[in-house]
C-alpha cells in the first residue's frame, strides 16, 4: 500500500527488521533514529501511522508524542509506541500522553501488523478498503491485482502502488514531488520526470485498445485520477 509509515527508532537492527517487514506488507515506510530530527520532519510532513520508541537521543518518544498531539494537525495521527517498559503505570502514562497503543519488546511482528492495520481501518477507512473500484478498473489490495473490464492488468509493484495512489484520492492534483513521496518514499533521492516515465507505462498497460484513459495530466503541475471515471 502507498500508505506511510514513520519508524522513530534507534536501534538500527529493530529499525531495520521494522522497516523490512512493513515494507513486505506493502507500506511505503521511513525511519528516523533521533528525536529532534523525527520532531523536525513530523513538522514538514505528517505519515499516515508514527511507529514511535519510547526511548531516544534528544526528544524521548514520549515528548515528541506530547508535541505531535498538542499541534492541530497531529490530532488524529495514529501513533504505536514501542518501549521495554512494561509496567501497567508507564502504559498509562504512554497512553495519556496520546498514544494510541503501546507494544511492550519484545513483541510479535505479526501482532503488530494487526494493530498497524486496525488504526488505519478506523483513521483511513477509504484506504485501507480491501477493494477500490472506479468505473471497471477494480484493484484488490489483498493479493496486489488490478483488472479493467474483469481481464487482468500486469502492473509492476511501482505501477500498482501508483495507481492505488491516485485512484484512492479521485479528482485531487498530486505534483510530482508529492507522488515522489508517497508512492517511492521520502528518503528516495530520484528525479521528478521519473513520476512521468511510471505514469506513461501504467496507461500503456492500463489502457489498451480504446479504453478511456482515467488519468488527467495537469500541465505544469502534475496529475489526477479522474473524478468523473465510470460515472454517466
Amino acid at each position: 500500500m502507498s500508505l506511510r509509515i514513520l519508524i522513530v527508532e534507534d536501534e538500527p537492527a529493530l529499525s531495520m527488521m521494522l522497516r523490512y517487514n512493513l515494507e513486505a506488507e506493502g507500506f511505503a515506510v521511513e525511519t528516523i533514529a533521533h528525536g529532534e530530527e523525527a520532531d523536525l520532519a513530523l513538522r514538514e510532513n505528517l505519515p499516515d501511522l508514527l511507529l514511535l520508541d519510547w526511548m531516544l537521543p534528544g526528544i524521548s518518544g514520549i515528548e515528541l508524542c506530547r508535541r505531535v498531539r498538542a499541534r492541530p494537525e497531529g490530532d488524529r495521527l495514529p501513533i504505536v509506541m514501542l518501549t521495554a517498559r512494561g509496567e501497567e503505570a508507564e502504559r498509562i502514562r504512554g497512553l495519556k500522553t496520546g498514544a494510541d497503543d503501546y507494544l511492550v519488546k519484545p513483541f510479535s511482528i505479526p501482532e503488530l501488523v494487526v494493530r498497524i492495520r486496525g488504526l488505519l481501518r478506523r483513521a483511513k477507512p477509504e484506504r485501507m478498503a480491501d477493494r477500490l473500484v472506479a468505473g471497471d478498473i477494480e484493484i484488490d489490495r489483498a493479493t496486489r491485482r488490478v483488472r479493467r473490464s474483469g481481464h487482468e492488468v500486469p502492473l509492476g509493484p511501482t505501477e500498482f502502488r501508483l495507481l492505488e495512489f491516485l485512484m484512492s484520492h479521485p479528482g485531487r492534483v498530486h505534483e510530482r514531488q508529492t507522488l515522489l513521496d508517497h508512492v517511492w518514499g521520502t528518503d528516495v533521492y530520484i528525479d521528478d520526470r521519473t513520476v512521468d516515465v511510471h505514469v506513461g507505462r501504467l496507461r500503456r498497460v492500463l489502457n489498451k485498445g480504446d479504453a478511456k484513459d482515467p488519468i488527467r495530466t495537469v500541465r505544469g503541475t502534475g496529475y489526477a485520477f479522474d473524478e468523473t471515471f465510470g460515472k454517466p
